[in-house]
Formats: structure tokens, sequence, C-alpha cells
């Protein structure tokens, strides 16, 4: 059975933590193109993508679903009516990778999970989406496994870097401009953004453009 991997996707204003580095129309771009190497990557890994948007938006050929309903709302509706497989997988990851979609999918347990940093979750896949909940925001990896055992749902704590290194502030980009291999590093790059090291520590730099 085909998987359907659920990509939430805000079109209007996205990443505003990275606005102390990329402007409004640079954002957008940006985040279209993390979003377009997530596709590529749940394509790769055989499943069919699906983006939950918050407003009309187009993307492709990849069916659109529009929910003016908050994160966890919009994704419990459609959990409620799906009794197949289901990948919840967030739009700001571009290291993910066909195969480590798979990995998540092949999972023997009810579902499996990767949580993100600082306590988020980046994925979860679900051999029976309308079992579960989700609960988003606020250190939702823990949420996320108590509701699990609440619903006696076996789960796989899945160890993937590609899935974990989501981009949200300007100290991310060092992971992406280290092993991106998309677009989204390209496009950096051609904004002038480079690895900087300064006491061993290794950050990030955008060069200014000549006036």
């Amino acid at each position: 059975m085909t998987v359907t991997a659920v990509i939430p996707f805000r079109p209007k204003n996205p990443k505003t933590r990275l606005s102390c580095v990329l402007e409004p129309e640079e954002r957008d771009l940006f985040a279209g193109m993390m979003l377009s190497e997530v596709v590529d990557a749940v394509v790769s890994g055989g499943c069919q993508p699906l983006i939950l948007a918050t407003e009309p938006f187009s993307f492709g050929d990849v069916p659109v679903l529009i929910s003016t309903s908050g994160l966890n709302d919009a994704l419990n509706a459609f959990l409620a009516q799906q009794d197949g497989p289901i990948l919840i997988i967030m739009a700001d990851i571009p290291l993910a990778t066909g195969e480590s979609v798979k990995r998540m999918v092949s999972t023997s347990e009810d579902m499996s999970m990767v949580p993100g940093r600082g306590g988020g979750t980046n994925a979860i896949f679900l051999s029976r989406g309308s079992l579960f909940r989700v609960d988003y925001y606020q250190a939702s990896f823990l949420k996320h496994v108590a509701i699990a055992k609440e619903r006696v749902l076996s789960c796989e704590i899945v160890d993937s870097f590609r899935i974990h290194t989501d981009i949200d502030e300007k100290e991310d980009l060092v992971e992406l401009l280290i092993h991106g291999r998309g677009k989204s590093r390209r496009y950096l790059e051609e904004l002038g953004f480079h690895l900087s090291i300064e006491k061993g520590r290794v950050g990030v730099e955008r060069e200014k453009e000549e006036q």
C-alpha cells in the first residue's frame, strides 16, 4: 500500500526566524526550495506527497490540501479519516533523502518518529493514521511519545541525522552548507553565504554585495 506523505507548509511569510539574514522574498524562495527537496525525498522513498498548506497554493503536480485551521487541528482532522499508512514530515528538512524516508516507513512497529532539535518532531510514520493524534509545539516529541503510550502503540525512534536536521535559524544553515547537495544549498551560496570559523566554532556569514 502506498504511503501518503503529508508535508505541512506555510506559503506566506515562511521561516520568520531567518529574517535576520534573509529578505522576505529570499525566505519565500528558500522555503520553496527546501519544500522541493523534501518532496523529492518522499517520492524517492516510495511515498505519495501531499502538501498541507495554510492558504491557496500550487506546487507543480503535487496535490495540495488547504486548511486555515492550526497545524494540530488540520492534521488531526486529516488523520481521523485515514485508515492507511501516513507519513507526516516537515518542509524544512532539505537534507532528507529517499533512503532516510524508506528507513522510517519500513519499521515493523505501529509507528516511528524522528525527533527534531530542541524537542520538536520532524517526522512521524503511522501504520494507520486514524490511530494517532498529533500535538506539535512545546517539546512535541515528548508529547508524541506519551500519546503513543496512551494509545498502546509500539513506536520506533529512528536515529536519522538527515531527517533530524531542520532549518529554522541562522545557525542551522551551517549543516546545510556542509551536508547539503541540492538546490537550497546552491541558493544560499548564490546569495553569498559561506562557512566562517572563529575560535574553533563554525558559523555562517553572508558576503555583502558591492554598491
